[in-house]
């Protein structure tokens, strides 16, 4: 019993003291319960007193009276448990609602990089496309057949148009020139051997074309050559001493051999001229439109009084620019009354291609 009563006193020495150092009691109260009951107090003490023992055991209620009650510590905790898991939830709830936001714009960044990258392989294709077209129609054959005195069809491009035309930009034997410094010589008259003969006439888009029937011929220089058509350019294409005049008849001679000769008539403001008067009589209403009158007309007609000539080795003025061509332009120019000249520049106003280079080119002319 006595033992029993010193166990309990000091227990609640332990708990006494647990008050001020918990850790200190834990470790005493483990000292006590590892010692005999003999041994937790000396042979020599006393038993506690009656009213030392009820002093211990009023101060041990006092004590337990001070701390708070178990039952209290543990209603307490699942409350504090519950809002840490109440935070827990929302702070899990906001991570997740952010990694979603976080989802949706790497999503959407990557949404728009794909697009992006779709519309520049395309633009890029197509600018391959095109770069490649360009390319294939630099290097495609050219074959234009459109051309004109003026603009970007003019004569400084008409090489550009046709490969075929390429002596128009090229060439160094082109008409018309500027006919000066002639070497003075006896040249050979022109043999003509015109006559009367139907003919037919079109307005081409470039100037009045006549073509006439078969059987008129030029001699020169042992050579003949049969005439196939004349037309008409203003101003004169053909320059003396760096002067033209108000307009110009080409007439285009070939021979069996497919060589070109062209006889040029200068036209001046004078009096009317008859075969012109013919010509203009009978033009097509329309472009392109062949016209046949029933009547004739005689190609002498066209031809000055005076047969000194100049000339040279050229081309044609107009595409393709074909050189080899024989050259002779009349000193004498023929007269056409100012109406007949008027009525021509309505319909071209200017259909003349520009001189040409003599590039050196030998000039006669006849003394």
């Amino acid at each position: 019993m006595r033992n029993l009563i010193a166990l309990f006193a000091c227990c609640c020495v332990v708990m006494s003291a647990s008050a001020n150092d918990p850790a200190a009691a834990a470790a005493k109260l483990a000292a006590s319960l590892a010692k005999p009951a003999s041994a937790s107090q000396p042979a020599s003490a006393r038993p506690p007193s009656a009213e030392s023992i009820k002093k211990l055991v009023a101060a041990a209620d006092a004590q337990a009276a001070a701390r708070p009650a178990p039952a209290s510590a543990a209603a307490a905790a699942p409350a504090s448990s519950e809002k840490e898991d109440d935070a827990e939830v929302a702070l899990s709830a906001k991570i997740a609602e952010r990694l979603a936001e976080l989802r949706e714009r790497q999503q959407a960044r990557a949404g728009a990089a794909a697009r992006a990258k779709k519309a520049s392989d395309a633009r890029r294709k197509q600018e391959e496309q095109a770069a490649a077209a360009a390319i294939a129609a630099a290097n495609a054959p050219k074959r234009g057949t459109v051309w004109s005195y003026e603009g970007e069809l003019g004569p400084a491009n008409w090489s550009k148009i046709n490969d075929g035309w390429a002596s128009c930009g090229s060439g160094k034997r082109q008409s018309p020139i500027d006919l000066r410094d002639g070497i003075k010589v006896n040249l050979e008259q022109i043999t003509f051997d015109y006559h009367p003969s139907s003919f037919s006439e079109v307005n081409n888009g470039h100037t009045i074309s006549v073509t006439v029937g078969g059987g008129n011929f030029i001699t020169v220089g042992n050579a003949t050559y049969e005439l196939q058509e004349f037309h008409f350019h203003r101003p004169s294409e053909e320059k003396i001493n760096g002067k033209g005049t108000e307009m110009v008849i080409h007439m285009v001679h070939r021979s069996v051999d497919g060589k070109i000769a062209i006889v040029a008539v200068l036209l001046e403001r004078g009096q009317p001229h008859s075969l012109v008067q013919t010509i203009w009589d009978n033009l097509p209403l329309e472009k392109q439109e062949v016209v046949s009158p029933s009547i004739v007309i005689d190609p002498m007609d066209a031809l000055p009084e005076k047969r000194e000539y100049f000339t040279y080795m050229g081309s044609l003025t107009e595409p393709p620019c074909t050189e080899g061509v024989l050259w002779m332009v009349f000193k004498q120019p023929r007269q056409a009354s100012p109406a007949q000249l008027a009525l021509f520049s309505r319909l071209y106003p200017l259909n003349a291609r520009p001189v040409q280079s003599t590039a050196g080119r030998m000039i006669k002319e006849s003394n």
